[in-house]
């Protein structure tokens, strides 16, 4: 061989190192936590189970043609009248699968929870921006706003809203809606006050952009971590609160029962032996709320570097 020929190694071009992304550094750092990976698989069962609940549950427990009063309070792992279904967490007392109605439940509960979370959200965000961009009488408007609907305890408000507005799921995500929205407005009033002082606001000032733009297209971006963060944990906070307010029975109504009707419908069954009533769906409303909490942690400490310090 020549000495002009090269070696096929020497030919190959040498691959590009890999440019870290934003979000490829989100992944790896969110991944530094394996009780956080463990709560996001965890909570994308669930949300699965939730979807596909109708294919998955072996009874539809919204169906009153389904259901056989001879069935209820059965013990886990007992068999209906017709030896024809196994009720593998027990049945409660109106004959209703428990398995069932917590798939179903936790379509009710993430639905309430995640609705009123985001419409909270949109809500507070675009106060939060409007009050720390305009300033002035405005700012103090929106700001005695948010500290009077902090002065009342959640659940104080929340059973008020819904004893004036009834049962009902819509009438659950409003009343939710009304005693979250303040905290996403704080958050956001706090990063946007600091952001709005950086340059390029000065900048797109300087160039007569539209106030709209200026606050959806440059300001907000620049608050979504914290808001992120927070909107994580009040999904969690929602499906908690709807469920304290379906068991205390202002919430949903009984023909589609969350989990937190389904604690409420066998708390009185709890003194006579018929445990699983409440603590199926009580154990699938805690383990929600622990994953939804474990990735919201992670998420806090990954988007603020300042809590590794």
């Amino acid at each position: 061989m020549s000495a002009s020929t090269a070696s096929p190694a020497a030919t190959t071009p040498a691959r590009a190192p890999k440019v870290e992304t934003p979000w490829r550094r989100f992944v790896s750092e969110f991944c530094e936590s394996k009780l956080a990976l463990a709560g996001l698989i965890v909570f994308a069962i669930i949300v699965f189970i939730a979807i596909f609940a109708p294919w998955l549950s072996p009874q539809n427990p919204y169906d009153l043609a389904q259901l056989d009063i001879m069935d209820g309070r059965l013990e886990p792992g007992a068999r209906d009248g017709a030896d024809t279904m196994t009720y593998w967490l027990g049945t409660d007392d109106q004959g209703r699968d428990m398995l069932s109605g917590i798939m179903y439940g936790l379509r009710i509960s993430l639905l309430v929870g995640a609705g009123s979370a985001i419409i909270a959200c949109a809500v507070g965000a675009s106060l939060g921006l409007l009050a720390a961009y305009a300033g002035g009488r405005t700012d103090t408007v929106i700001m005695r706003l948010v500290d009077l609907q902090l002065s009342f305890p959640t659940i104080l408000a929340a059973l008020m809203i819904l004893a004036f507005l009834g049962k009902g799921i819509f009438n659950v995500v409003i009343a939710l809606v009304i005693v979250e929205w303040a905290y996403y407005a704080r958050t956001v009033r706090g990063t946007a006050l600091v952001e709005r002082r950086r340059e390029y606001i000065e900048a797109a000032q300087c160039l007569a952009l539209p106030t709209r733009r200026v606050i959806f297209r440059h300001l907000l971006p620049n608050c979504l971590p914290p808001l992120i963060v927070v909107a994580t944990m009040q999904i969690a906070r929602a499906i908690a609160l709807e469920a304290t307010l379906s068991f205390l029975g202002l919430g949903v109504p009984i023909t589609e029962p969350s989990l937190g009707l389904l604690i409420s419908n066998g708390y009185e069954y709890m003194l006579s032996g018929k445990y699983w009533i409440s603590f199926y769906p009580g154990i699938a409303l805690l383990i929600t709320i622990v994953s939804i909490n474990l990735v919201g942690d992670q998420m806090r400490d990954v988007l603020n570097p300042r809590l590794k310090k």
